[in-house]
């Protein structure tokens, strides 16, 4: 399976419109109490999520395989004066994830856990998620509700049409979005086409290729609860709604059960 793989020097720009990553952050952060927390972020990126938390004063470690993305998180953590004992940057599996400390929280942001399409991969993960809470700790996991329509079409074309610049490549990108569907695997197989002119005019294209699942309400709180973490609120969008047929997200607060209940 292909994992989700940005294109680095892309990544801030191409969703820097996108209205929910707006609100994801600054909902997670009402759930914060006032006290200093202790936050791991899996698959930290460009920190996009990881630099608003330390600023609110809370201590962040972000984890991400990809070297380039977190080469842009430390400049982006540098530049807004943030000290590495703030947010700390590490590169590393999340899957092989074995750190000397455990957390308040532990951050799963932007459709993330949809990347890791098995079950075998979710459950590492999620066991992952659970060896480094606290005691009491708390687990938020942020994904899109699947929209039954789309999900019955076998292949979509032009999905998500945007256009954005890249100001230190002095660019201007056209990307949009194709999906191929797999219902009996849970799959999608997602393109990223991108298009962009160069100063005599000449095309060029890139695309990103990769496979993501979707997983539905009942699904979801079966995967988490035999990984022994207890679903206390499932949202359905940043205004704190109750998750709905009509929902575009999947918000799930969880604490750290005991044990695992099936496991």
């Amino acid at each position: 399976m292909k994992r989700y793989r940005a294109i680095a020097d892309y990544y801030d720009a191409e969703y820097a419109h996108a209205e929910m990553l707006a609100r994801d952050v600054p909902f997670f952060l009402q759930h914060l109490p006032r006290g200093r927390q202790q936050v791991l972020e899996l698959a930290v990126g460009t920190a996009r999520a990881a630099i608003p938390i330390a600023q609110a004063g809370h201590r962040v470690l972000g984890v991400d395989a990809a070297a380039d993305m977190l080469a842009i998180a430390q400049r982006k953590r540098d530049s807004v004066g943030l000290r590495p004992a703030d947010l700390t940057l590490r590169r590393g599996d999340v899957l092989q994830l074995r750190l000397s400390r455990r957390f308040d929280w532990v951050c799963l942001f932007f459709n993330t856990f949809l990347n890791f399409t098995t079950l075998e991969a979710q459950d590492r993960l999620l066991g992952v998620v659970r060896r480094h809470l606290k005691k009491n700790g708390h687990f938020w996991l942020d994904i899109f509700q699947p929209n039954l329509a789309l999900l019955a079409r076998e292949h979509s074309m032009d999905l998500d049409p945007k256009v954005f610049y890249v100001p230190h490549l002095d660019r201007t990108v056209f990307c949009s979005t194709e999906i191929r569907r797999d219902p009996s695997q849970q799959l999608q197989r997602v393109t990223f086409h991108y298009r962009w002119f160069d100063a005599a005019g000449t095309e060029h294209s890139q695309k990103r290729e990769f496979d993501l699942t979707f997983v539905f309400p009942r699904e979801l709180q079966l995967l988490l609860e035999r990984n022994g973490l207890r679903l206390r609120k499932l949202y359905g969008d940043y205004d704190g709604s109750d998750l709905s047929a009509d929902s575009p997200r999947m918000i799930a607060w969880c604490h750290r059960a005991s044990k695992p209940m099936f496991r």
